[in-house]
């Protein structure tokens, strides 16, 4: 059976040029960068150089890079980190209701150690209201948290000017970049960006390893206490040759492969909106990741969808991979206003450098046989 797989959002294969870097450290270069021995040197080495590589690439010239295990421990550590370090000066976060669950439960259990968050509305494309962020800023606020490019619906946020905001207000601003990192640019200097998640497994890196840019100056309280690895922030045996490849990772989308799945992107969701009662979530085109198709169908099931594509070797998914299993509706969809019933009719698809035009042919016509033979067996059409 063709296989065809379009949930790069949920993860990435690991590139060829990635793991021929990667290779060595799991056999020949094994030294623990904490060892003074030539070997323990070597791999000190070749992270340093990944760090450099992979700020090179955000322009981080005031930002230190700590590696973590991915993209949910660097948020915990951004909020967290952050609040614990200056309760002194404040203890208001504001973020939005359509963060990742590592930032929204993250978020909740500050609330339990007395700190106040404000969660904004988004409009029925998901972008923030500016003049509601600048309203919802108080003198206590310690943080702003935004997302920068939705993992579900693909909305991708106004850093700078979110950025500026919090600033001219005198608070941090914080953003989860692990979506677009790479597939848009982020310059850490200019966009006002004080902390950035990142990690490696969405942009053909491994899985496991992450990264929270701090820029220079700001305190953080560790999450992990141990011999004080990554520069006294983030305890623990660094992972090597995660390391290596996340720095090797960073090169592998080109500007053609974001040009190409912008395109697919376009045309399979000018040939999906044939089908009645079904639309897009989220913006069009330019304020949308370059691979993220989110579509919702009238009077079927989501999980249905998924099941009937499965079959036909087609890989999509229903949301964000992290809550694809809860039968709860999507926080996403329902804050761009979707009713629950709605909300579960929704796939998403996103799109890879390996995509063709022959799969997404393939996948738009399923899609359409799939839902004309769900709707005719569904009691509520």
């Amino acid at each position: 059976m063709k296989k065809i797989y379009l949930d790069y959002a949920a993860t990435t294969p690991v590139a060829e040029e990635v793991f021929k870097e990667m290779k060595p450290f799991f056999s020949s270069e094994y030294g623990n960068a904490a060892s003074l021995h030539s070997l323990g040197a070597e791999a000190k080495e070749a992270i340093e150089n990944a760090r450099t590589k992979i700020s090179k690439k955000a322009n981080a010239k005031n930002h230190r890079l700590i590696f973590t295990s991915g993209g949910t421990e660097s948020n915990n550590f951004a909020l967290k980190g952050i609040a614990c370090a200056n309760k002194n000066k404040g203890k208001h976060i504001i973020t939005t209701k359509i963060e990742h669950d590592c930032v929204l439960n993250s978020a909740k259990w500050l609330e339990t150690q007395g700190f106040e968050v404000t969660y904004l509305s988004v409009d029925k494309e998901g972008f923030v209201n500016l003049s509601e962020l600048e309203k919802a800023i108080r003198k206590d606020t310690l943080l702003v948290s935004v997302i920068h490019g939705n993992n579900e619906i693909g909305t991708i946020q106004n850093l700078r000017e979110i950025g500026k905001i919090a600033h001219d207000k005198g608070a941090l601003f914080h953003t989860d970049a692990c979506q677009s990192f790479t597939k848009t640019v982020i310059d850490l200097e200019n966009d006002n960006i004080d902390l950035m998640t990142i990690n490696a497994h969405k942009i053909y890196g491994p899985k496991g390893v992450g990264g929270l840019f701090i820029r220079e100056g700001i305190r953080v309280y560790p999450l992990l206490h141990g011999g004080g690895h990554e520069l006294g922030q983030r305890s623990g045996t660094s992972n090597v040759p995660g390391i290596v490849g996340f720095g090797a990772a960073v090169d592998i989308i080109k500007e053609k492969d974001i040009e190409n799945m912008s395109k697919l992107r376009d045309y399979m969701i000018n040939k999906l909106s044939d089908i009645e009662k079904s639309w897009l979530n989220g913006p069009k085109e330019n304020k949308r990741l370059c691979n993220n198709i989110n579509v919702s169908f009238k009077h079927i099931e989501g999980e249905s969808i998924l099941l009937h594509l499965d079959n036909k070797g087609i890989a999509v998914s229903t949301g964000s991979a992290c809550s694809s299993n809860t039968l709860e509706p999507s926080h996403v969809l329902k804050a761009i206003g979707l009713k629950t019933e709605d909300t579960h009719g929704t796939i998403r698809i996103t799109l890879g450098r390996e995509t063709t035009k022959e799969e997404v042919n393939y996948t738009i016509d399923n899609i359409k046989e799939t839902v004309n033979k769900l709707r005719e067996m569904s009691p509520f059409k």
